[in-house]
């Protein structure tokens, strides 16, 4: 039996299992049939004075029941909103009242009546007739309104949704963020694609993936981990303004803000550079703010968060310079590590200049990024796909947004130098070699494509659930996925 039989008593079950033997033995079917549903809950509460003294046909989930001999009220829910239903023996006869009577919470029924306000001046549905659509077996949880068992709630979201409204405006927010991307993307010709989710190689990222093996190929295959080399070689192809609202896979840690399955935008454009991909992201984003929420000020928990652009514009090296005091435009590795020891970061002793900087900005300054800030100018030896800085060739043309001190967002001016590329995957093997088991493989095809030209091109990839997290403050990316991964809970029956 599930967690949720911690709310109900051991023979809960059985009492309804018994009401569905009757139910059959009276010849009603307690699982229901088609029922043409005319309107919905919100409207009818929305437009009064157009449904007053209409009939209407409404359907949902009987939330409550208060029961006054002849006559008894109860509260129908349906996936717009609640209202009050009114079952009376001499307007429905007496068959219908008993079986309005057996009714139990939980139960979804269809409803024909009539609209009118109680004196009390709630909205109300006179019923004529109903019919019993679905028998619940398991009763909801004794309040109703209410399901606190967080852990409870993320495993048997179906339940959550139906117990805490708060929870469906969460996902309701959610579906209104991505209809709100799509359509700036489209709106600026960006056309949506689809892209393979198994790969034979990894890659678009470092992380480590899942594996799974198809057996009439006989061969090893990738869950994605991003599906940038695949959208990259749609520029090769002659797609000009690319982008994919993709499911991508990690097998590591979970966390807060982290789901081993979840949600990014990635999008490209030929012939433009991060520069392009910064103006970009910030019209998207506070565009998507304001059209969902109404407004630029957003709070997160106690933080008061300003999407109103343009956002404030840091080097890594400035970054690290700014908030903990340390110069690291040199480029001595030695020195960097030293300095590294005095800020209290280790670091792996044969890390160069680059993986010392960023190891530093990880873990010194990350946390003091509450409102929106590009982070530019991030090593070679980190970045292995962006292009290198004119200027400097040990940095890249590429930014990180952080905003609440998360990374939201990551985008380059796209390496389309195939000689380069490969070098880079070359050193990336080299690492993995050595025991990292994030860094690049080596993709052939993918090097074949960019031997026969990409155009300059600039890529952005967003996260799509901790936008979401900021823009329904939202405490846990759990709260944003309709279905986390979670360790099963051991089910008895």
């Amino acid at each position: 039996m599930p967690d949720g039989s911690r709310e109900e008593s051991p023979d809960i079950l059985g009492v309804r299992l018994e009401k569905v033997a009757e139910l059959e033995s009276n010849d009603i079917e307690p699982f229901g049939k088609r029922f043409p549903v005319e309107q919905h809950v919100a409207e009818i509460i929305a437009d009064f004075s157009a449904y007053d003294d209409r009939d209407v046909t409404i359907a949902g989930r009987l939330i409550a029941k208060r029961g006054h001999g002849k006559a008894s009220f109860g509260d129908l829910q349906d996936f717009s909103g609640k209202i009050q239903v009114y079952a009376r023996l001499n307007d429905i006869g007496s068959d219908a009242y008993e079986l309005y009577k057996k009714l139990d919470i939980g139960d979804i029924i269809g409803v024909r009546g009539t609209v009118f306000r109680t004196n009390r001046d709630e909205i109300t549905v006179a019923i004529k007739s109903f019919e019993l659509l679905s028998k619940s077996l398991r009763p909801l949880p004794e309040k109703w309104h209410g399901l606190k068992d967080v852990d409870l709630r993320y495993r048997q979201r179906y339940l959550d949704l139906i117990v805490n409204p708060d929870v469906k405006d969460v996902f309701l927010k959610r579906f209104e963020i991505i209809r709100a991307i799509r359509h700036y993307l489209e709106e600026r010709h960006f056309l949506e694609v689809e892209t393979p989710m198994m790969q034979p190689v990894a890659g678009g990222a470092a992380a480590r993936p899942f594996i799974t093996h198809h057996n009439t190929l006989d061969m090893d295959l990738y869950l994605r981990i991003a599906p940038e080399l695949y959208l990259k070689r749609l520029l090769v192809g002659g797609f000009e303004k690319v982008f994919e609202i993709n499911r991508s896979f990690r097998n590591e840690g979970i966390s807060i803000r982290h789901n081993p399955e979840f949600t990014m935008l990635e999008l490209y454009q030929a012939y433009a550079d991060y520069q392009d991909m910064m103006e970009i992201t910030e019209g998207l984003i506070s565009t998507v703010a304001q059209q969902v929420l109404g407004m630029l000020n957003v709070t997160f928990s106690d933080r008061e968060i300003d999407f109103s652009i343009p956002w404030t514009r840091l080097s890594m090296m400035d970054a690290v310079q700014q908030y903990t005091g340390q110069d690291f435009s040199h480029l001595d590795a030695e020195r960097a590590h030293q300095q590294a020891a005095e800020l209290g970061v280790e670091i792996n002793k044969d890390a160069v200049w680059g993986q010392v900087l960023n190891e530093v900005f990880e873990a010194r300054v990350e946390e003091k990024l509450v409102q929106p800030t590009f982070i530019t100018g991030h090593p070679v030896v980190v970045s292995p796909l962006a292009k290198r800085n004119k200027e400097n060739p040990l940095i890249t043309d590429r930014f990180e947004l952080f905003i609440n001190s998360w990374e939201l967002a990551n985008a380059f001016t796209e390496l389309n130098d195939p000689l380069d590329q490969r070098r880079r995957f070359e050193q990336q093997m080299e690492e993995r070699a050595q025991g990292d088991d994030e860094a690049h493989e080596m993709d052939e095809d993918y090097l074949t494509a960019l031997e026969y030209g990409m155009p300059p091109a600039g890529g952005l990839g967003i996260g799509i659930d901790r936008l979401v997290m900021l823009l329904t403050n939202s405490s846990s990316i759990r709260d944003v996925i309709l279905f986390p991964t979670m360790r099963p809970r051991q089910c008895q029956r």
